[in-house]
């Protein structure tokens, strides 16, 4: 290396070196960087006199511990060596590089000229007129307005800009869910916050070998445009962000993942089929649909009763109306005696009930009648009244829809406003948010919220795990086990396909689990903006059956399986009989996703032990291959498939239908560097090519990697039924590669207590044997032995493929073919 050491520079004021960084002094404010770890930098700037941080709970507490590395010095070049990173500093300007410290490769680099600015903004407390109060009805729910009365300047905070200097050979994913048809980030701009259709995540991914956590709690902008690419934070006291180094998008995870929180394990049942829609009406009408479900033989693992089960003029009640719900206890018992579980909506702004009172009663809620989820007394009330109605009851799951929680356009707007830009949008609700949450926490509602849900059932059993299906998220949000859903969509092509990159950038973020509304939320087209769907009809429509059974095929390929929506019914009976096409199709894909629940949850034991990613762009695994890093409609599922929706009609189009000769087919890239299988036909085909792939209705195209190992089940009604199944483990050979799987009991906090077990299965390509691992691990009502058919992939359609039964009993088994 080509620096000097200049003994500290004794005489040189402008920095101070503590035990793990620097301070400096600069002319516009306070700077300080310091290693986290070798190979995690945090950064901190602000305006005012002192570090006053930006008060959020995005990060987990963690004990300050020495991280050895060296301060050089080189005429105006400050340089923090670890054994991971060169942090280089100008003292010129204070801009910041990051570097490889083997290579000496540049990473990223701040701007030279200006790198950080702030300016001071003013924040207002907001006096609303009670005597103007009034109850709304709107689409996302009743909610409470207000008049504004006055608007008192209380204090100040800071709007700070911290420009970057990106590498023209890179891609950059994460921010969040937006529908906004991005996947690589590089020369977009997104504004940031949360609101339906939204949920803001500030972490970026990058191509080149880093991420980049932004720890504060207000609306933000993106922008890399024209040259001057920046992140702008909107309210805080400081720029407080993370630098992770990972030479992997994985590794960036987790880096994110050690920074905000590991993932807990999720259920074995979540991973099943959940059906809902808006909504069940009844606790007969929830028992005859399971029932129905399982007289068909259709497999199910969760019901879901929307909003409106409270007493009517009660809206956001957390108590079922007893003329349709005579006893929650019963209902619970009678879904789990068909084996399935009971997840309820419930929501954060009740108006008009005595829970209302209750909470304004004792001090615990907000203006707008949302309940104050920063305050941890309010987060303990709003479990009691869960705890009392629910859980007490035997519900299982959580649907904690509108944790935004209040959105400034969920109402008649004019009929041009959904062609209005992203930005009117943002600023509408970031304002409204900032009104009633404050500026600097406008966007973490929903991190509260989740972190009350979690922590009071974790205190109230340890016998089930939680779960939270929440439409609102933020950094470390994962690890309150929660799973974010992107809105309320409406049903078309082109809306279908940008939910496709607005979840792969979601998942890039290290918050892995993601879902949509199977068939879309409106199906309609009405008045609203909103309401804009393509079928009046609903399912009676054969261009609504076609849609939605190409999102049903994409659905089945993301962490949670879930069809949900309004206006027209879900459930599979709705969209033809036995012998039908769309019925047969459905019912195909579900029968695949139960196949591959061992495969599925061996993946969730990865995410919560190893940091990993189930539905991954595929940047995550073939970041060399350029031609990969803005392809939105293809994606991995775990390290073997390769899924590639059907986004375009093939058979309806405007209610017509599509001349037969039309080809069923899509266009399909292969990544580069190894070989396909077409998962239904066998064929091989080399990467690096773009394919025509077969493209029926009854089937979405599915590719497999070469060198890949899938341990599938049965097909079975629920994933109870999974235990004690034979195994089938499907080798694809062509080089070495190995799988761990990942058993436990299924619920209950046990696995953290080591109540788990893996087998690591190991084929060796040369040798043509594949290892069954000694298992490790125990758990109660584990199968000590199993039957396992190992089946070896024939790369040849006219070929059937080899296979051998044997029974494990725990100790390593080689199996050679």
């Amino acid at each position: 290396m080509f620096f000097t050491v200049n003994a500290r520079n004794k005489g040189d004021e402008r920095f101070t070196i503590l035990q793990n960084g620097v301070n400096f002094q600069t002319e516009q404010g306070k700077l300080r960087v310091e290693f986290v770890s070798s190979d995690i930098v945090r950064v901190q700037y602000t305006k005012e006199k002192e570090f006053l941080g930006n008060g959020t709970i995005v990060c987990v507490p963690r004990t300050v511990k020495k991280v050895p590395f060296q301060v050089i010095q080189n005429g105006n070049d400050l340089s923090l060596l670890s054994d991971s990173l060169i942090v280089q500093v100008d003292l010129r300007n204070y801009a910041i590089k990051y570097k490889d410290v083997q290579s000496n490769r540049l990473l990223l680099a701040e701007k030279e000229i200006n790198p950080r600015e702030g300016e001071r903004i003013y924040t207002e407390n907001v006096i609303y007129n009670d005597d103007s109060k009034q109850i709304v009805k709107t689409a996302d729910g009743e909610k409470e307005v207000k008049e504004v009365l006055r608007r008192d300047t209380i204090g100040y905070s800071w709007k700070y800009r911290n420009h970057f200097r990106w590498s023209e050979k890179e891609a950059i994913y994460g921010l969040g869910s937006h529908v906004e048809d991005y996947l690589n980030l590089r020369g977009k701009e997104l504004h940031l916050c949360q609101h339906n259709l939204k949920a803001m995540v500030p972490v970026l991914n990058s191509t080149a070998g880093y991420g980049l956590l932004f720890d504060a709690g207000c609306g933000m902008l993106f922008k890399d445009k024209n040259k001057n690419s920046f992140i702008e934070l909107e309210a805080a006291k400081q720029i407080d962000y993370y630098f992770m180094k990972g030479c992997t998008l994985d590794k960036v995870i987790g880096q994110y993942r050690l920074l905000t929180g590991q993932c807990p394990m999720m259920p074995r049942y979540i991973f099943g089929y959940i059906q809902s829609k808006e909504r069940y009406k009844s606790s007969q009408e929830i028992i005859d649909v399971v029932t129905k479900y399982r007289q068909c033989q259709v497999p199910l693992d969760v019901i879901v009763q929307d909003w409106n089960y409270w007493p009517k003029g009660s809206w956001g009640y957390m108590k079922m109306d007893r003329n349709y719900y005579p006893s929650p206890a019963n209902l619970a018992d009678s879904i789990h005696a068909l084996n399935a579980k009971l997840m309820v909506s419930i929501w954060p702004n009740p108006t008009n009930s005595p829970q209302t009172k209750d909470f304004i009663t004792k001090g615990l809620m907000l203006e707008r009648s949302v309940y104050d989820a920063f305050n941890p007394l309010a987060r303990n009330l709003y479990w009691e009244y869960v705890n009392n109605e629910f859980f007490k009851n035997g519900f299982d799951a959580w649907w904690c829809d509108c944790s935004e929680p209040l959105d400034a356009d969920w109402q008649n707007m004019p009929q041009d406003y959904s062609q209005h830009s992203h930005e009117e949008r943002w600023k509408g609700n970031l304002k409204l948010l900032s009104d009633v949450l404050g500026a600097e926490r406008s966007c973490l509602f929903s991190l509260y919220h989740s972190k009350g849900i979690y922590e009071k059932q974790r205190e109230t059993s340890d016998r089930k795990r939680v779960v939270n299906l929440t439409r609102s998220s933020y950094a470390g949000q994962q690890r309150y086990s929660t799973i974010t859903w992107n809105g309320d969509t409406h049903a078309s092509w082109a809306s279908f396909a940008q939910q496709i990159p607005a979840g792969l950038n979601f998942m890039a973020t290290g918050c892995p689990y993601w879902t949509v509304d199977i068939g879309a939320f409106f199906t309609q087209r009405k008045s609203q903006w909103f309401w804009n769907g393509n079928y009046n009809q609903g399912v009676e429509d054969p261009g609504y059956r076609e849609f939605y059974t190409r999102m049903f095929q994409y659905g089945a390929f993301l962490p949670l399986f879930r069809s949900h929506g309004t206006d027209t019914p879900r459930e599979i009976w709705n969209f033809g009989k036995p012998g039908e096409p769309f019925y047969d199709s459905l019912l195909k894909t579900i029968h695949l996703r139960y196949r591959l629940l061992p495969y599925i949850y061996s993946l969730a034991g990865e995410i919560s032990q190893n940091n990993y990613t189930i539905s991954r762009l595929l940047a995550f695994d073939f970041a060399d291959d350029s031609k990969v890093w803005d392809i939105k409609d293809q994606f991995m599922f775990g390290p073997a498939f390769l899924v590639c929706p059907v986004i375009t009609p093939m058979y309806y189009d405007n209610g017509a239908a599509i001349p037969e000769e039309k080809e069923k087919k899509r266009n399909v890239y292969l990544p580069e560097k190894t070989t396909w299988y077409d998962f239904y036909t066998g064929k091989a085909y080399e990467g690096g090519q773009v394919i025509k792939a077969d493209a029926p209705i009854d089937r979405i195209p599915l590719f497999v990697r070469q060198g890949s190992i899938i341990p599938m089940g049965p097909v079975i009604q629920h994933t109870g039924e999974l235990p004690g199944k034979e195994l089938e483990i499907i080798v694809y050979p062509g080089k070495d590669t190995d799988f761990t799987l990942y058993e436990d009991e299924g619920d209950s906090y046990n696995y953290e207590q080591g109540a788990f077990t893996t087998i690591k299965l190991t084929w060796n390509d040369k040798k043509k044997v594949l290892t069954l691992g000694k298992r490790t691990g125990k758990f109660d009502a584990m199968d000590k032995i199993r039957s396992m058919r190992i089946v070896l992939h024939t790369p040849n359609e006219q070929k059937s493929s080899k296979s051998k039964v044997i029974r494990y009993s725990g100790e390593e088994v080689k199996c050679k073919f």
